[in-house]
């Protein structure tokens, strides 16, 4: 790369940045193995960095049929504390406190919501509370913090879905541009248990391909952590370790 690239692709960032931007070959689509291997050289914060994966997908979320949306948990967690709250009554609620929820309510907990309480990350409701969880839905559902069993957050096998969300279960979709983006841990996880989370998510997401969705599905990976550069990784490779090709 010549001095002059260079400094178009540093733009006005600051050094440290620019040092990191510098390592990554202009124009190339790195190996997973590659990819992970270089991700600590770039990762220059100096505290804990969350790692951020995002997926272009070729779909069009406009038509339903062609939305990619799921849940799972990750092989190592995501290395974030999870606060749960529980929405159930009598030994739903029993069971949920026992399983480690940080709050249990019925009635009393969706009234805190309409008083615009909302310290918690996750929110499950056991289905015999959906009807009461509609008056929260305005307040919840722009915060990504709604329900849905389609995600495993509306069960009566509470004890299952608290461990679940503790674990750091990810929920991931596309958005309106048919990218999705997704959480698979800390920088301190080192790059063997980064790789396994990330291609337990990338198996995902292939295995969810539309039967709609026509040329490239995987069209552009880039791996990155909070202020990190992104990395590009090559779809071809990921198809491959996947056995999808």
């Amino acid at each position: 790369m010549t001095d002059t690239q260079q400094k178009k692709r540093v733009g006005k960032h600051g050094k440290k940045f620019s040092d990191a931007i510098a390592k990554i070959e202009e124009g190339k689509r790195y190996r997973v193995e590659d990819a992970f291997r270089l991700l600590p050289e770039i990762a220059y914060a100096k505290f804990d960095e969350t790692v951020d994966i995002a997926f272009s997908l070729g779909v069009d979320p406009k038509h339903a049929e062609q939305m990619v949306r799921g849940a799972m948990v990750l092989p190592h967690g995501i290395g974030k504390t999870v606060k749960v709250a529980v929405l159930a009554k009598g030994d739903k609620a029993r069971e949920a406190e026992a399983a480690g929820a940080d709050v249990v309510g019925a009635d009393d907990l969706i009234e805190k919501i309409v008083g615009g309480w909302l310290e918690f990350d996750k929110l499950i409701a056991t289905p015999d509370m959906m009807v009461s969880v509609t008056k929260v839905g305005k307040i919840l559902g722009p915060r990504g913090l709604m329900p849905n069993p389609k995600l495993g957050t509306v069960t009566f096998d509470v004890t299952k879905a608290i461990k679940d969300q503790k674990l750091g279960k990810i929920e991931y979709r596309t958005e309106k541009t048919g990218i999705i983006h997704g959480l698979i841990g800390k920088k301190s996880f080192g790059a063997d248990k980064l790789r396994e989370n990330f291609m337990a998510l990338a198996n995902a997401i292939i295995k969810a391909k539309p039967p709609t969705s026509k040329g490239a599905y995987l069209k552009n990976i880039t791996l990155s952590t909070t202020m990190s550069p992104g990395i590009p990784i090559d779809p071809l490779d990921v198809l491959a370790i996947t056995g999808a090709v």
